[in-house]
């Protein structure tokens, strides 16, 4: 009986050694994000839960943090940032990150007081664009989709003007802080406002703008990321999943109210 119970106890220990040293990652996950509004993540985390992931939410007060903070193992994922900034990010800091997941869109959009859709904005007219070159960039894209102007072959996202070599309606832009953008549409045809700004003056992308940007926007999809050698994690890929359930989006899309949208493209629609 001694050996029998002798068995069984080597037995353990050598179940619970062959479980450290496979490679897996503990069931305990730190997923840093910034700001401090966790609610997305807080029900992702108890979904989590139910399926052995304890998710502890680490939060950020920038946007250099988080990536920092992954690229040396303080935390095993971070999910804060569109495809756009980790590209560049990862680029200009030499970091070996890569996308597992993609998240949520907060989308630009196009508000109007006076127009009630974009073909009815007028020849001529004026359209409010952010002065600076990423924002403008996004919002120059964002006519482009819109049908208003053409720009430039391979345009790199950088906004100026310059760029656009189709203006149909004979368009002007007016460049202003992008902080400015929704104080002037009494006095433009349209305004370019970014998804903060815009919530912040009581606009919701999806009920008062005439346009807006939806998953066809890739560079500006958020993403869950982690350390180039836990892509194939199991526990990390789990929770990537529980994220992209059709129960977590109709949670944002309740909780966000239009500001956030749901979109779990595949990473090969984004580049990676």
């Amino acid at each position: 009986m001694k050996k029998f119970g002798l068995f069984l106890l080597l037995s353990f220990v050598t179940l619970v050694i062959s479980a450290c040293s496979s490679g897996e990652a503990a069931t305990k996950v730190k997923v840093g994000i910034s700001g401090s509004d966790t609610t997305i993540w807080d029900y992702v985390a108890e979904k989590a839960k139910e399926e052995g992931i304890d998710v502890e939410i680490v939060r950020f007060s920038d946007y250099v943090q988080p990536n920092m903070a992954l690229a040396e193992g303080e935390i095993d994922a971070n999910a804060f940032q569109t495809v756009s900034y980790f590209d560049a990010f990862i680029k200009e800091h030499e970091l070996d990150l890569t996308p597992i997941a993609t998240t949520v869109i907060a989308p630009m959009g196009l508000y109007s007081e006076k127009h009630d859709s974009v073909e009815s904005i007028p020849e001529g007219g004026t359209i409010a664009l952010p002065n600076e070159a990423t924002n403008m960039g996004r919002g120059l894209l964002l006519l482009q989709d819109a049908g208003l102007i053409k720009l430039e072959e391979g345009f790199d996202g950088n906004g100026s003007l310059d760029k656009i070599v189709e203006n149909p309606k004979n368009l002007n832009f007016e460049l202003l802080v992008a902080g400015q953008t929704p104080r002037v549409l009494p006095d433009v045809d349209a305004s370019i406002i970014n998804n903060g700004i815009a919530v912040d003056a009581g606009y919701s992308p999806l009920e008062d703008s005439i346009y807006h940007e939806d998953e066809t926007a890739t560079p500006y999809i958020n993403i869950i990321a982690v350390q180039e050698k836990d892509k194939d994690n199991k526990t990390l890929k789990k929770l990537a999943e529980i994220y992209q359930t059709e129960d977590v989006a109709d949670f944002i899309i309740e909780e966000r109210d239009g500001n956030s949208i749901p979109t779990f493209v595949p990473l090969s629609e984004i580049g990676h």
